[in-house]
């Protein structure tokens, strides 16, 4: 199968890579290309920018949740109806999942799915010392695979003399590396967030318009025939024949509604994870904790995603008829329930936001989550049951999941351990009882198919044993 496509690395996090491949994609697909977008890791809120700003569809390629094979199939199916696929890098390009290791970095991605790479450098204040960065950003492994440098926070004026310089100088170097644009110091370019990103309706009205401005420069600063170029040089992608999970793989066929929250609060959802409930049979029915007053008609399951319900408690609070539905729902009628950082705190008793102020929350979690002023958790997971079988998550199996979080919890949970890759850390989390499956971590289900394959069916039957009590 062949999928033209590149990735967009970075010497180091905050050069710019997020706001050129958001303007990069918006660029390519105004000239009606029909574009893809990646994010390489586990991050959810660069694909958010990818889709909700740019306007261009995108998922996580992840080498820890998937491996090789597994981004290999994700690939595949994304870019199978593309013209051209851009991912977007992590960190710098060759940081992997510790210090000292390349394993789950960019580069790591780009040697496994054969990508070219576009190298965004910071060239403000800069000149010669430019060469050295390119030459042993590019020579420190064989199979770098960079072809094409563009120079962020540069002007117009200096790029030519930049770029004669930079070729020349990587010529010597052996390397034919050409320098194909430049993005000027601009506000198109800056994409301020807070700690988690940005994703409210006026904020994200304001970004798209910041985007086709930065298309509109990039389409005069950048040689984008010349991107294209590189990224049709990618050689086929071997197709291993990705097999869907079918709903009759031990669930019986036929869908069920599950009810999923999603608004401004609660937006983090990993789409291999929706993906492999509606293959199972699911149809997933969006519902706000912010605005709506009562929960989707027929539906025989919850699923409550991360987001930012810190910044939204009051408004959470005062929806208390939801509140107060969704308690009664899962404590009362045991309705299957998957909910994660976001999700799992907004099921407290209470939440305290960035002020201070205490708000009632679900109430199906005794305690408070509250902030810490820091990074809780920060990284990759298995997660494993403690105790005897959970209703989705049996002993011997490892759910891979990653946490971020800067709120804690009084009560985070001991129904699982969550240990590091690497071993050498580990935490209890997670409340696991009856039908509730709920903690910080954020689950990548297609490690384990097994846990969404039971999920489905415990809907099922309460759909069935719901429908028995109400006649």
């Amino acid at each position: 199968m062949h999928i033209p496509r590149i990735l967009i690395a970075a010497p180091a996090s905050g050069s710019g890579k997020t706001a050129v491949t958001c303007a990069l994609l918006a660029a390519l697909k105004a000239r009606g290309l029909r574009v893809r977008a990646c994010k390489c890791g586990p991050d959810y809120i660069d694909p958010m920018f990818h889709r909700e700003a740019a306007g261009v569809d995108s998922r996580n390629l992840d080498l820890f949740f998937s491996g090789k094979d597994g981004i290999r199939d994700e690939l595949s199916r994304h870019g199978a109806d593309a013209d051209l696929v851009v991912a977007e890098g992590v960190m710098g390009y060759y940081d992997g999942r510790s210090v000292g290791t390349e394993e789950g970095s960019s580069y790591d991605v780009a040697r496994t799915l054969e990508m070219p790479v576009l190298l965004v450098v910071n060239g403000r204040g800069a000149a010669l010392s430019l060469a050295a960065l390119v030459s042993g950003m590019a020579a420190f492994r064989p199979d770098s695979n960079i072809r094409g440098i563009l120079l962020n926070r540069v002007s117009e004026m200096l790029y030519p003399r930049l770029k004669e310089m930079l070729e020349k100088e990587l010529g010597r170097s052996g390397l034919d590396i050409p320098v194909l644009g430049y993005i000027p110091e601009d506000e198109a370019f800056r994409l301020e967030s807070r700690h988690l990103g940005l994703v409210t309706p006026q904020e994200l009205e304001g970004l798209k318009s910041q985007i086709r401005k930065g298309a509109q420069i990039l389409s005069e600063s950048v040689e984008l025939e010349r991107i294209l170029e590189i990224a049709g040089q990618a050689p086929d992608l071997q197709d291993e024949g990705v097999q869907a999970v079918r709903p009759d793989h031990g669930v019986p066929s036929g869908s069920i509604r599950i009810g999923i929250a999603q608004d401004e609060a609660f937006c983090f959802y990993y789409r291999a994870n929706l993906e492999l409930l509606q293959e199972l049979g699911c149809e997933l029915v969006p519902f706000s904790p912010l605005r709506d007053r009562q929960l989707p008609a027929d539906i025989s399951g919850l699923l409550l995603g991360g987001g930012y319900p810190e910044l939204y408690a009051e408004q959470l609070s005062e929806n208390r008829k939801l509140r107060e539905e969704i308690r009664r729902l899962i404590v009362e009628e045991d309705i299957p329930c998957l909910a994660e950082c976001g999700g799992f705190m907004y099921l407290h008793e209470e939440m305290e936001d960035g002020g201070g102020n205490r708000y009632p929350m679900a109430g199906v979690i005794r305690g408070r989550t509250y902030p810490t002023g820091k990074l809780v958790r920060f990284g990759y997971i298995n997660l494993q049951i403690s105790e005897e079988n959970s209703t989705y998550l049996y002993a011997g199996e490892g759910i891979r999941g990653h946490e971020f979080h800067y709120w804690d919890s009084t009560d985070s949970g001991a129904s699982c351990t969550a240990v590091k890759p690497d071993g050498t850390r580990s935490w209890s989390c997670i409340h696991a009882k009856g039908n509730l499956f709920a903690g910080y971590p954020h689950l990548y289900l297609p490690s384990v198919p097994e846990f969404a394959r039971r999920f489905v069916r415990r809907c099922r039957t309460w759909s069935v044993e719901h429908a028995q009590r109400g006649a």
